[in-house]
């Protein structure tokens, strides 16, 4: 009897292999061809609103303030971040990216108020420290702009970390806070896992799509943009601009240009 069931098993397991193989396979394919319809497809997406942080999870702010100084333009105050957020605050958002790439819109500003600053702090505990400060000299084009970090590995985004991000546009003295406009917020990167990679290989170089699916902010925008600045004439990827931006509340700027790109590897 031990014998025979013995015998059962020896043939039964080498079938449940092949059959979860073959599930597994399936499956897979099922996913590929679910992302390809879906990039085919993407002038009918609808993207979804990004997943709320949880309580207790940092917010910053995504719109300038009012400033107190009354020679500063009240333009500045127009100074937004292209992050989630509700109204006026920053959410929490995630990227995959080491060297991530940050977007903002600037408003025109006058040839003398043109000083800016991009700061990267890493939060260890109660501890802030400083990973990346930069000076900039801001276009006087209203527009979009992207700032992307250094690819030297001391700037680089650690998967177990989160991180807070300013950026400044100062009008007279950077050591006066009347005369500082800024917006901040927070990103976390997370490990680009099995499934979002096989999904991203699948996805015909509308990787946003992917991101956007999988709640990764940062690398959604990114490459959208991208996508837009190459190729401004494609309506597909104008109207994805555009919902992308609508879902996180930003439709006034969805149809702004994007003007600048700021290289700081240079």
């Amino acid at each position: 009897m031990i014998r025979k069931k013995i015998i059962q098993l020896t043939c039964v397991i080498p079938l449940l292999i092949v059959g979860t193989t073959i599930y597994s396979q399936s499956v897979q394919a099922q996913l590929t061809n679910s992302i390809q319809n879906t990039v085919k497809n993407s002038h009918f997406q609808s993207f979804q609103q990004p997943k709320l942080p949880r309580n207790g999870a940092p917010t910053g702010r995504r719109r300038a303030g009012a400033g107190r100084n009354p020679e500063c333009p009240n333009s500045l105050t127009r100074l937004t971040a292209l992050v989630p957020g509700d109204a006026e605050e920053s959410f929490l958002a995630s990227t995959v990216a080491e060297n991530p790439t940050f977007w903002f819109y600037v408003p025109q500003l006058p040839e003398t108020k043109r000083s800016g600053e991009f700061v990267l702090q890493v939060l260890d505990g109660k501890d802030v420290q400083n990973v990346y400060r930069t000076p900039l000299t801001l276009s006087r084009k209203s527009g979009i702009v992207s700032i992307t970090l250094p690819s030297r590995s001391q700037y680089s985004l650690k998967a177990d970390k989160k991180y807070r991000w300013y950026f400044h546009i100062y009008c007279g003295d950077p050591q006066k806070t009347s005369d500082n406009f800024y917006v901040d917020g927070f990103v976390q990167r997370q490990v680009l896992t099995e499934a979002i990679d096989s999904q991203l290989k699948a996805s015909k170089s509308r990787e946003y799509i992917v991101y956007s699916a999988n709640d990764i902010w940062y690398d959604a925008l990114t490459n959208l943009a991208q996508l837009r600045r190459a190729n401004p004439q494609d309506a597909t990827i104008n109207q994805d601009w555009v919902d992308l931006l609508n879902v996180v509340g930003l439709q006034n700027i969805a149809k702004e240009p994007i003007v600048e790109h700021y290289n700081l590897d240079k």
